[in-house]
């Protein structure tokens, strides 16, 4: 019989390290990293403005017609001289991360595989219980910083210098986190917990048949064996 909390263990670190590489693929497409609150409504109709990692997007009735549901946006590159240092840094680790998280995940399933069914070496087993631990560890640490570089630009207030055609104005009266930060820190967290798992991961162990006393004095008081005359 095996012990069933360290396979438990096993599937519960699985299932926090997919749900929080989920997390972060979707944090990564979210708009709502810094909520920009500015004064002059002229073309942004809603005086609030979302920056994400990709582009800018405001709500206007000037920009864009009903059809487009008055949103305007505009992209962000990589080569792009305007964009932060904050904000390049994320386009490229965020995707690094992404890879990497699902990388971690691929070891760690195979390594579930292997343990479930008996199919490899324990060696084997525990290398790639450590690289999927140290892959999901890489891979929130790749998320964090940029998420926490952000995050200390909206506290600081940081502004952009956005071109003409972003019609951004140049600092915002108020900056508040979005929910693109929030999320990702959870699904970071979510990966740093699993890749400490997966890293302390030992495996299960058996419970051998019981031993029954071998001596004569035993086996006669509970009458396994009976004299004969």
């Amino acid at each position: 019989l095996f012990l069933n909390m360290r396979c438990e263990s096993g599937f519960v670190s699985l299932w926090l390290s997919t749900v929080g590489w989920v997390l972060t693929a979707v944090t990564i497409g979210l708009i709502q990293w810094r909520v920009w609150h500015v004064a002059d409504l002229t073309f942004i109709t809603s005086g609030v403005a979302w920056v994400g990692l990709w582009r800018v997007c405001f709500y206007s009735h000037t920009l864009v017609t009903s059809r487009f549901r008055v949103m305007y946006c505009q992209s962000m590159a990589l080569s792009d001289s305007f964009t932060p240092p904050e904000v390049a840094t994320a386009q490229v680790l965020t995707l690094l991360a992404l890879v990497v998280g699902f990388c971690g995940n691929a070891a760690a399933v195979y390594a579930l595989r292997n343990v479930y069914f008996g199919l490899a070496k324990q060696t084997s087993i525990r290398c790639a219980f450590a690289m999927a631990g140290t892959l999901c560890l890489l891979s929130a640490v790749c998320f964090l910083i940029p998420l926490l570089w952000n995050l200390n630009s909206v506290v600081t207030n940081q502004t952009i210098a956005f071109p003409s055609n972003f019609h951004m104005p140049p600092a915002p009266v108020t900056q508040n986190v979005g929910e693109g930060i929030g999320v990702g820190i959870i699904g970071s967290f979510m990966m740093s917990v699993s890749g400490v798992i997966f890293l302390l991961y030992r495996f299960p162990v058996k419970i051998g048949p019981r031993v029954e006393p071998s001596c004569p004095e035993a086996r006669h008081l509970d009458g396994s064996s009976v004299g004969t005359r």
